[in-house]
């Protein structure tokens, strides 16, 4: 199956990589506004499929899209000296409102994967735009803070962290919901297995985990000025599940009709994922104090997005 990246900056390009090593689809279109990046990126991905696996990577310009089965959108604009947050957010809005219509004039059956942060406003943008079932937009949400919290968790407990189920609901961002009270190590409770094992969750452990799963883009980002070898992994296992039709539990992001009260916004929570995008939502029994945090982050969800569709239609 073909899949499509549309911007192959260090993400996008990252996602084809992680797509080549795990042998996800068998043609990779990569496009840009830049076609020489596009070129350069899609000849270096190539030169890794002798060690891994025999799939098509080449650049292309959107008619190459043809038939593509999912289309990761990791195109965007950075914030220029003075600009406000929603200016920038109106200025990718406009980027995507001459991405989306290009890609689906191709590509109508695709699934859209938004990949550009603020990714849930981003992703309601492109609902808009696209005008698909919202089950065809998906955005990666929470699906690399997921794989941070099950990191730490594991760390600390000293077990695989594929063994560690947890989740990050929510904003993919500052108001993110880490959901302690359903959190298992194997088929145990989290806080009985750290018990059984000389591992407690003390205050002081939940405080750290905490603080670095929501820090951690801005340590990795001051470190070395991008974040993408686990988001690029991310996006690369929600078109497994799309491709495989695995009908995948992932949190991920998309316009949900509505979440604790708060309508039309676009958040993550656990989502069945196959071949027809996002199968069904599923909704988690959250602690009240975790419940309140949820319906904290859709409502500044609803409002930023609010604020941003405004934007662009004035």
């Amino acid at each position: 199956m073909k899949i499509g990246v549309v911007g192959v900056g260090a993400v996008g390009s990252t996602a084809a990589y992680a797509m080549v090593l795990n042998g996800v689809g068998h043609e990779i279109v990569l496009t840009d506004y830049n076609p020489k990046l596009a070129m350069a990126q899609a000849e270096d991905i190539r030169h890794a499929t002798p060690f891994s696996n025999p799939t098509t990577v080449r650049a292309g310009d959107y008619s190459d899209l043809k038939d593509a089965r999912v289309v990761v959108i990791a195109a965007g604009v950075g914030q220029k000296t003075g600009e406000t947050r929603i200016d920038l957010l109106a200025r990718n809005a406009g980027v995507y409102a001459s991405i989306i219509p290009e890609v689906l004039r191709y590509a109508p059956n695709a699934i859209l994967l938004v990949a550009t942060n603020p990714v849930d406003i981003m992703t309601k943008v492109a609902a808009e735009i696209a005008g698909l079932p919202q089950s065809r937009v998906i955005g990666s949400g929470t699906i690399l803070d997921t794989a941070r919290f099950r990191t730490l968790l594991g760390t600390h407990l000293g077990i695989s962290a594929s063994s560690v189920h947890a989740d990050v609901l929510g904003e993919h961002g500052d108001s993110e919901v880490l959901v302690w009270s359903g959190a298992r190590a194997g088929n145990t409770p989290l806080i009985e297995f750290a018990e059984q094992t000389g591992k407690p969750i003390t205050d002081e452990v939940r405080a750290r985990i905490d603080t670095g799963v929501r820090r951690a883009a801005y340590s990795i980002i001051e470190g070395k000025g991008s974040t993408n070898f686990g988001i690029g992994s991310g996006l690369s296992r929600i078109v497994q599940a799309v491709i495989n039709n695995e009908h995948a539990v992932i949190s991920i992001s998309t316009v949900s009709r509505e979440i604790l009260g708060v309508k039309n916004v676009a958040l993550s929570v656990p989502r069945v994922v196959g071949a027809n995008g996002i199968e069904a939502t599923l909704f988690p029994t959250l602690a009240p104090d975790e419940a309140d945090q949820l319906r904290a982050s859709a409502v500044a969800l609803d409002k930023a997005a609010s604020e941003v569709l405004s934007a662009t239609q004035n």
